[in-house]
This record gives structure tokens, sequence and C-alpha cells, in this order.
């Protein structure tokens, strides 16, 4: 080939490739023009119970992870703790939190954290990931996470690393069946998985009869020991009673026994934490006399500022060489709805006995803990995670995006970019009412009573264009509270979707010249919509609409509720 074509065949590609940018970068710029821009995002808790019970210097407050982070477990190395919780179709899967003392938590994101490797994309918000383990093996110094995925084909998989805080390895899917897996390493250095499983083909005795059974584990490998499975606990505590949903197993080994502790009950109003001892980690386990050593199913349903539903444990040994237990309950709003969904509550544990016992887990909960003896309560401050009442004020000026920011079914990198303005959400052809990923930057609503606010700057092109914030529980029960077209006019509206069946509660037209701010504002049940126009005070759209469609009570499953920051071009809610 010639020198001059060769330069004529480089100088063509290279127009070519410059052509090509030049249209990417015209189609990117006519793109963006439309896309909505969410300059700010304020939330603030406002609970009574806070209010009406002060901390003390030395005490903090339980649940210390507020809001839908249920499914605790928790493991140390040194003086340093980790736990993990569930997160369903949320991504990235398996929140992840980090502590020097119990007390004060750093967000280290999601364990789960690469769409090729966990893609919840077309699931219900219900499935995706949960119940997951985590343990430290000091004989190889390496953290395990554990977990049961409900997407993809996934199953039980098992994750690892050195350093929690550097990111995890890829997934090794393992080879057996049933959820809630944890992994357990005994002083000699073997390896044990326990988990829930249903009981031998043709063996079932009632609905809700479940079984735990034990594998050994290949740590080389990294697999359960085919043929090592046995089953340790039949049906629960006392199988004559015909008990259900023994769950969430975790074994220990202390003073030279093995003990196995687990949920019973069902994660609801029978939830409990039951225990088990054995001379080895393969059983036979004999159940305690004591049991339940955690639950709030025996008190009144009316008592004021109930916590219940209390189970689904794990424990760790404390900086104050006090045993603590780490599990989940629930704070219904004043009709007994659940909207901040299953939440990560604490209790100092007794096991100065055989058994370990919940420190004021049989009685009715209060909502503060004594500190361990030195810490300081940080809570809130410095890049802690707050509890309590607290504000978040999010101005989008990071480069680092906050990770109580989450996507649903996908990561929120897929549609959001942070610009001058503050954080643009490029829509995707997709309305929050469909089982894919959703471009909706979301946020858990972590008290009862609540306020969530943003300035939007948008103007929508068509029907098909809305921007906003969306209350969700699930696909198929949600408010959508956002911006559209209706002809040449904007419209503003709220649509309530219950069972799949979506009505518009109120709309009006506006005439938005600058910025708009949208609010929504609980109160307990009361759920109010507001809107301001051109730098003017808030009004209402409509009157306080119930929160019920936003508990898990209507919608079932068991996420708590999300509020987010919503754009679709996909949008089939019509002002009326």
């Amino acid at each position: 080939m010639s020198n001059k074509k060769k330069i004529f065949i480089s100088a063509a590609v290279l127009f070519c490739s410059m052509l090509t940018q030049a249209q990417e970068s015209s189609i990117q710029k006519k793109k963006s023009s439309k896309d909505p821009i969410f300059s700010n995002a304020t939330y603030v808790g406002d609970d009574q119970i806070y209010k009406s019970n002060p901390l003390k210097e030395d005490e903090f407050y339980s649940p210390i992870l507020q809001g839908c982070y249920p499914d605790p477990a928790i493991t140390r190395k040194g003086d340093d703790y980790y736990m993990v919780c569930s997160s369903f179709a949320m991504f990235p899967g398996v929140p992840i939190f980090h502590s020097k003392d119990l007390v004060n938590w750093t967000d280290l994101g999601g364990v789960l954290n690469k769409v090729s490797e966990f893609n919840p994309h077309d699931t219900g918000i219900s499935a995706g990931v949960y119940a997951p383990g985590i343990t430290y093996n000091p004989h190889n110094d390496t953290f395990y996470m554990i977990v049961t995925a409900f997407t993809g084909g996934l199953g039980n998989i098992i994750v690892k690393t050195k350093d929690p805080k550097k990111g995890w390895g890829s997934p090794i899917k393992l080879a057996f069946d049933g959820i809630d897996p944890s992994i357990f390493f005994d002083d000699n250095g073997k390896g044990y998985v326990v988990h829930n499983d249903a009981p031998d083909k043709g063996k079932e005795l009632y609905q809700g009869h479940r079984v735990i059974k034990v594998w050994e584990y290949d740590l080389e490998k990294d697999q359960v020991i085919p043929g090592t499975d046995k089953i340790i606990v039949d049906g629960g505590v006392d199988l004559s009673k015909k008990p259900i949903w023994i769950e969430a197993p975790h074994l220990y080994k202390k003073d030279n026994h093995y003990y196995l502790m687990c949920a019973e009950g069902g994660t609801g109003g029978n939830h409990s934490e039951v225990v088990f001892i054995s001379d080895s980690p393969k059983g036979p386990f004999k159940p305690a006399s004591n049991n339940p050593i955690l639950t709030q199913r025996y008190f009144p349903q009316n008592r004021p500022n109930k916590v219940d539903w209390a189970g689904h444990a794990d424990l760790v040994l404390g900086p104050d060489n006090k045993y603590y237990g780490v599990f989940l309950g629930i704070r219904p709003n004043e009709k007994d709805r659940v909207n901040a969904g299953r939440e990560t509550f604490m209790l100092p544990v007794d096991w100065s006995g055989t058994f370990p016992v919940f420190e004021n887990g049989l009685v009715p909960m209060g909502p503060k803990l004594k500190m361990p003896k030195g810490v300081v309560n940080k809570t809130g401050k410095d890049g802690f995670f707050p509890n309590g009442n607290f504000t978040f004020i999010e101005n989008f000026t990071s480069e680092k995006l906050d990770y109580r920011w989450i996507g649903l079914r996908g990561p929120r990198e897929h549609f959001i970019s942070i610009v001058k303005k503050g954080l643009q959400i490029t829509p995707f052809a997709v309305n929050i009412k469909e089982l894919k990923p959703t471009s909706t930057l979301f946020y858990r609503q972590q008290h009862n009573t609540f306020s969530f606010s943003t300035t939007l700057e948008y103007k929508p092109e068509s029907e098909k264009d809305l921007a906003g914030i969306v209350c969700l529980q699930n696909e198929n029960y949600n408010y959508v509270f956002g911006v559209t077209r209706k002809g040449k006019d904007t419209y503003i509206l709220l649509e309530r979707t219950e069972n799949g069946q979506s009505e518009i509660v109120s709309s009006a037209k506006i005439d938005a010249k600058g910025a708009l701010r949208l609010q929504v504002k609980a109160t307990g049940d009361n759920y109010q919509f507001s809107y301001a126009l051109n730098g003017g005070d808030f009004e209402n759209l409509g009157n306080p609409v119930s929160g019920d469609i936003l508990s898990t009570n209507a919608a079932g499953g068991f996420t708590g509720a999300l509020v987010g920051l919503y754009a679709t071009s996909s949008n089939n809610s019509h002002p009326k």
C-alpha cells in the first residue's frame, strides 16, 4: 500500500472518528438539556420518642441503624467491628458498616457492588439478596461474607477479603440449597456452614416446618464438602409445638461448648431468638431451658413506643469484654403500620451463665442503652452514621456521593451525574411500576415523622416525561409526586398505586419559571405532598394521604419504605 493511500485512509478514519465524537457530543448535549437537575435534597427526622428521651453522656440510641437495614450479622478483628445487613433488590447489595466501639458506625457502602456479579435487574424489591453472615477467620486472616441471592441463578454465595475497607472478591457459588447461611471457624481452623433448609423430602410436617443444617467447609476449595451435611435442628426448640421458620443460624464456641443461636417464629409478631448447646459443631444440639432469649411477642399490642418483631440476631464480644447482640426489630407508627421497615437494634448480652441472654430483651424495649465504658458518642458527627432525630442535607457538590443514596435493581451510577448545578438524572424509559432498574436515587425512610424536600430544575417536553419525588414500598405500592406535561401545559400531580392499580389523587396546572421545590412531610400515617413555585411558600397538593400503602402491612414483602429523586421518559401518570 502506498504512503499516500495510507495517509488518506488515516485521515478518513480520523475524520470519521471526529464526526462520531461530534455526533455523540451533540446527542449528549441535546439529551442533557432536558434532563432534570436536583440541586439539593434535605431529609429531616422528627420522631417524638427522641425528643422525650434525650441522651445522657454515657448513652446511645437503639436502633443503631434506622430504616430498612434488617437481618444484621457482625464480626470482629482486633478492635475493628464489621456489620452487614440485607438489601434485597437495592443496589449495591449487602450494606456494610465499620466501628471501633459498637456505637459509632461508618458506612462502607455495599459488599456486592459490581452489576456484572450481582444483577437483580428483573426481581421484585423483596428478592435480590438477603440474610447475610459475616465472619473473620483468624487462621488465614480473611473475612467471609456468605449470603443467599435470589437473582441470576446465584443461590448461596460467598465472598472474601483481607480488608473489608478495600473491597471484596468475586462471588463463589456454593453447592447447597436453603437460605440464611453463616460460616463458623473452629479453634483448629476447620470451617462449618449452617443454614435454614426444607425438611427431607416427604418429612414436612406442617406449614413453616424448617430445619437447620450444618456442612463441613473446605477452605482450600471454598466449597461445602459433599456428603457432610447433617440436620442439627428439626423444626425448632420443641417440634411437638409445631414451631415455624427456624432460621438465621449462627455457631459460636465458648468454654469448650458449641452454641447454635437461631431465629424462630417467623419475622413478624411471633419472632424470637433461641439457643442450643452441644459438645460438637455437628451436634446433637440441646435447646436451652429458658428459650426464647429474646422476643417482644408477650406484651400488649397497644403499648406506647412499641418495638416489635425482635429476632434474627448475632453476637459479638464488645470493647468492654462484654457480649452484645445485634438483631432486627420494628417501630410501627400510630396505626401499627410498618413504614420504616425492619431496623438494626442492639442490646447487651449476659453470658455469665451457661447460655447467653439478651439483657432487657424479654421486657418492652426502650430507645436508649448504656455505652461500653470509655466510648464517646459521635453518631452523626465526623462522618459517623447518625441516629435519633437528625437532618441530612445533600447539595450534590461532593464528587463522592453519600452511600445512603442507593439504586433499585441496578447501580445509581448508571443514571446520575454531578453537574455544576447539582445532580442530573438521565431518565430511563422505565417507570417506577416496572420490574426493571429505575432512574431513581433512593434514600431509606428512617423515621415515622419526617420531611424530605428537594429543589428541581426541569421542563418536561411531553407526557412521557416526568420528574419529582417517589415514595415507594414496592413496584405495586407507591406514590409518585412529580412534574409532567399535558398538551402544552405543565402539571404537577400525585399518583397513588395500590396493588398495581393507579389513580391520580390530585393534580394542578403550574407555571414554573424557575426552580421548583417539592416536599413530602409525614406525621405518622399522614403524608402531605407540597410544592413551591418561583421562590414562594409551599402549598399543599390536595389533602394529606394515608401512608398505608408504604407499609409492609399492606404491601407485604420484607423492605421498608424508600423516598427517592425520580425521573422517567416512560411516564404513564397523567393529570386529570
